[in-house]
Formats: structure tokens, C-alpha cells, sequence
């Protein structure tokens, strides 16, 4: 199976570069598409925005409906999917699913598809991990860290902060959100490496593991 996958940023790539392997394994290959932010749906399912912006829901309709036809070209012996990552912010899940679904549906021919949405940010996929924070950071607070509850909507990365930078999220968000990108992709590049990907607390995480695996499966 080759995994196209798209993220909204440059950490969720950095992650998902060290991750993705320690789910499928050697025999499959994938690409990791980050974008600049995750935008908005158009109202207009036709109308793809300004490609140049590289905002990902903006391209979302233009990209599904690429891979459809892409993937329609495949040989049969190489399978294919799209893995859309990217984070709930202060969405409604079940809402934002049926948008997401409209845009596949829309689609002729449609490309395997699944997303998987980080709840509520991608940094919770890393607080499911706590020992591996704790192998990347040893000074992290830990009475931080203990606090969170998986998966809550909490200001997930102003959590993670607040255990592990120094002057906590708030000195970070003084900085401006350059700092906080530069800073989100360290926390990627240093926790990452360490994830059990058996053994994640986020029921987000596991959804994207399980949705791997099964594609991973189904094209041995």
C-alpha cells in the first residue's frame, strides 16, 4: 500500500515522518504533504482556492478529486489511499466529519480515503505518550502532565507548554506564533522518537493507527 498523507503543518510532517514507519513497516511507502495551516472548507466544492497559499481544507476538493483520477490510472497491484491528519481545533467532530465526507462523495472517481482527526490538537497524540514526553523532556512538570485527560478540549498545546516550556504557554504566546511553530516542531522532532505506537492513551491516535493497519492489511 503507498499512503499519501496531508498535514497542516510542518510538525505534523516531523511526527509523522518518525511515526508512520513504526505503524506499517517496510513494506509499504508513503509521502507526507504539509501544508501552511488548515483554512476552511470552501462553500463551493469546485472551487479549489489559491494553490499558491497551500492552506490544506482550501485545497482539500481539488486534492481528493486529483488522487480519484490518480489513483483510477494505478496499476491494480499498487494500491493507494489518501490519509487526511490534521487537528479539531474548536470544531464539532461530528459535523466536521459530514463536511469531509461531502467532499469524497463529490468526488468521481473517489480515492480510498480516511481521516483522522487529531482531538483537540495533534500535541494530544503526544501527551498520550507520557513517558515518552518524559524520555524527551526529564524536567517536564509532571504534575502538568498528569493533569490532562486524553483527548479533552483544553488548549492542548498550551498544555503541553505549560509542562515542558520554560515561563509556560504563556511567555511561549508572547513570542508570536513563529516562536510557537518553531517551538511545536521541536517538541515533534524530540518527542516522537521515543512513542510506544502500541501503546498510546489518545483515542485519536489509535484511530489513525487502526486506519493504517486496516488499509496496510488489506493490500497484503
Amino acid at each position: 500500500m503507498h499512503f499519501e498523507i496531508l498535514v497542516e503543518d510542518q510538525s505534523g510532517k516531523k511526527a509523522l515522518d518518525i511515526l508512520v514507519p513504526k505503524i506499517i513497516g517496510d513494506d509499504h511507502t508513503f509521502t507526507i504533504h504539509p501544508y501552511k495551516g488548515i483554512g476552511r472548507i470552501p462553500k463551493n466544492l469546485g472551487n479549489g482556492g489559491d494553490a499558491s497559499k497551500r492552506i490544506l481544507l482550501n485545497q482539500l476538493p481539488k486534492l481528493l478529486r486529483g488522487y480519484g483520477n490518480a489513483f483510477a490510472n494505478y496499476p491494480e497491484d499498487y494500491p493507494a489511499a489518501v490519509i487526511l491528519v490534521c487537528d479539531l481545533d474548536d470544531k464539532c467532530l461530528k459535523a466536521f466529519r459530514k463536511e469531509l465526507s461531502n467532499i469524497l462523495n463529490a468526488c468521481n472517481p473517489q480515492p480510498e480515503t480516511r481521516f483522522c482527526i487529531a482531538i483537540e490538537e495533534g500535541e494530544a497524540w503526544f501527551l498520550g505518550d507520557i513517558p515518552a514526553v518524559k524520555s524527551a523532556y526529564p524536567e517536564a512538570k509532571d504534575a502538568v502532565l498528569n493533569a490532562y485527560v486524553n483527548d479533552s478540549i483544553c488548549g492542548t498545546w498550551e498544555h503541553l507548554a505549560d509542562a515542558l516550556y520554560n515561563g509556560s504557554s504563556a511567555a511561549l504566546s508572547a513570542k508570536g506564533w513563529q516562536a510557537i511553530g518553531a517551538e511545536k516542531s521541536q517538541w515533534a522532532e524530540k518527542i516522537s522518537p521515543h512513542m510506544d505506537v502500541t501503546n498510546n492513551a489518545s483515542p485519536s491516535f489509535r484511530y489513525f493507527r487502526q486506519k493504517l493497519l486496516e488499509l496496510a492489511g488489506a493490500s497484503d
